[in-house]
């Protein structure tokens, strides 16, 4: 196995924080690794060294001559008005053939291939990007964080790719299921120190625990000894016949230490304020109809929630997920229908509406001294603030000059600290790091209220969900099975080409309207799937434009930025609604 990078005695610092501290590594040419550590341990920064974005204080990386690093942009790389394959031409110089042929291996055919690729919606734009990296023909692959956001099944196709991939991979994900399945060693960035570990992320995780049980075993052990020599020298130092036996013993004390447990004091433990646990029903819709006044997510949802269950609510990106718990939450009303709550239930919810409106003149010490329950203590609510990365010197920052992460870390805090029979969570796990995703996980598998929740991370879904509640197609019901089944379902349609499946119904609807055109009524159709085309492109323009907007606001360190990108997606929000409720207008009148 060649070495194509190096790492050696590297140490990089930011002011007084050193992120890598003599750090070494040899990543070689056949290996696929997941790279896992606490936020803000560094990880991203070594990527942007090994990109040679940033310099390093001292130390070495040696590359080999024939590396070649294929990165996954962020960035919009796309010009005005080209299709996918033409960028995948112009990016990669590879012939049309070539380029086909790759993008077939993302199923990127007919309009998404051959379509404006600015009007593809930023999962299908994330198939692009990866095919061009195929063919630039790299040795070495480095994706950050590349399923936030991403839909079950463009992750199933993500996760074939990479583990077909003859080079070698380092994968930074929170996304346990992921990188179990991709890579076959671990390497942790922890107080500066790289280890790579020969097996997965699952097993490196396990193969800490059993360490740190054996540390503490040993330190149990070196402690009964101390006791033991400390107690004979105090009775013997001072006799004449056995201060020398004393002394013997008082140097047997001083080669007794005790082995640090690294991560001990950081370990990452959070408690929810238990509820009282209650049988019977949580939530009952009945014939409810959600969306916006001018546009129908979903209809005729007739279903019961009881209490104790954790509810996963699952769907591709774009089918109303987050329409139905924003409903449910009661931050949007629904259009028709009943939606009824238990007696005395108390709900908490967590979703982008909600971290946005934190209140801008308090800290995060009187923002989580005043969600905690009654009776929290200090030291809770400590612990609690120091999983999310909020030192106890960090407490007193004003919340208005907090991030959107930062204050989306927050918001979830306060929520936990809280006293709730339901939690209402919309991807819980986006800003959080492996370790806290599994105590956050564990947390709510103790938690005797009710939870509904939706995520991107297969291995939190199949960890808390007890009961599956699928969003598809217009509707909103409960699955019959559990997590595990739904993705062996979604697994299966994807294996058997669902989506060519999906092509080929289209293609069949093509020849159906076209019999209609001949009966006499072509022009009414064929105005309304010209329009109907013109806004489909509109909709992935408008889409694009706010997930850009919700980036910037991610990313926003101060509440007057946040608040003018929030401001900025408004209209967006609106318009793309109107576009979609003349969406649902012209499809009807195809369907005819």
């Amino acid at each position: 196995m060649a070495t194509l990078i190096e790492i050696s005695n590297v140490t990089k610092s930011y002011g007084a924080q050193e992120l890598l501290k003599e750090a070494s590594i040899a990543l070689g040419d056949e290996q696929k690794i997941g790279f896992i550590g606490r936020n803000g341990a560094g990880k991203s920064t070594l990527l942007r060294i090994l990109l040679e974005e940033e310099t390093v204080d001292s130390g070495q990386v040696i590359r080999h001559p024939n590396l070649m690093i294929g990165y996954l942009r962020q960035h919009d790389p796309f010009e005005p008005g080209e299709s996918a394959l033409e960028f995948l031409m112009r990016d990669s110089g590879q012939p049309e053939w070539k380029c086909g042929e790759v993008a077939g291996e993302f199923e990127l055919k007919g309009r998404f291939l051959n379509g404006p690729v600015k009007e593809l919606s930023g999962g299908w734009q994330t198939r692009v990007k990866l095919a061009s990296l195929l063919l630039h023909e790299p040795n070495f692959l480095m994706l950050d964080e590349p399923t936030n956001f991403l839909d079950l099944r463009t992750q199933l196709l993500l996760e074939d790719f990479l583990k077909h991939y003859r080079g070698a991979c380092l994968v930074v994900s929170h996304d346990r299921s992921f990188l179990k399945a991709i890579c076959t060693q671990t390497l942790e960035l922890k107080r500066g120190k790289l280890t790579l570990f020969n097996g997965n992320v699952d097993q490196y995780l396990e193969n800490q625990e059993i360490l740190k049980e054996r540390d503490a075993r040993t330190n149990a052990t070196v402690m009964a000894k101390r006791r033991q020599l400390e107690t004979f020298i105090a009775k013997n130092k001072a006799g004449a016949n056995t201060a020398s036996q004393a002394r013997s013993k008082e140097k047997q004390l001083a080669r007794l230490t005790l082995t640090e447990i690294e991560g001990a004091e950081s370990t990452v433990n959070i408690v929810i304020p238990q509820t009282e646990k209650r049988q019977g029903t949580a939530l009952t819709c009945d014939d409810l109809a959600i969306g916006y006044p001018d546009l129908r997510v979903a209809e005729k949802i007739t279903l019961e929630i009881e209490h104790g269950s954790r509810a996963a609510i699952v769907g591709d990106n774009g089918q109303g997920k987050t329409t139905f718990l924003r409903t449910i939450a009661g931050s949007l009303k629904a259009l028709e229908g009943d939606l009824k709550w238990g007696y005395h239930c108390k709900i908490a919810c967590y979703a982008q509406h909600v971290y946005t409106s934190l209140p801008d003149d308090q800290t995060i010490r009187d923002y989580l001294e005043m969600e905690s329950a009654p009776g929290t203590t200090n030291q809770q609510i400590l612990n609690v603030a120091g999983s999310f990365l909020f030192k106890e010197q960090a407490l007193d920052k004003p919340i208005k000059v907090l991030s959107g992460g930062e204050r989306a870390r927050l918001c979830l805090a306060g929520i936990l600290l809280g006293n709730y029979s339901i939690l209402i969570l919309d991807e819980p796990g986006n800003h959080l790091d492996v370790e806290t995703v599994e105590a956050l996980g564990d947390a709510l598998v103790k938690f005797q209220g009710t939870v509904i929740f939706t995520s991107h991370d297969r291995h939190f879904m199949g960890k808390v969900a007890t009961d599956v509640i699928e969003v598809v197609n217009g509707s909103v019901k409960a699955y019959e099975g559990d997590y595990e089944s739904y993705l062996y379902r979604v697994k299966k349609e994807v294996a058997d080409g669902h989506r060519e499946q999906h092509q080929e119904s289209v293609a069949r609807q093509e020849q159906k309207s076209s019999k209609k055109r001949e009966k006499g009524i072509g022009g009414k159709i064929k105005n309304a799937r010209k329009e109907l085309s013109a806004i489909e492109r509109k909709i992935a323009q408008l889409d694009e434009k706010k997930n850009k907007i919700n980036e910037q606001f991610l990313k926003a360190t101060s509440s007057q930025e946040a608040q003018e990108h929030h401001a900025e997606m408004q209209p967006l929000i609106e318009e793309i609604a109107e576009l979609e409720s003349r969406w649902m207008e012209l499809y009807e009148i195809l369907e005819q």
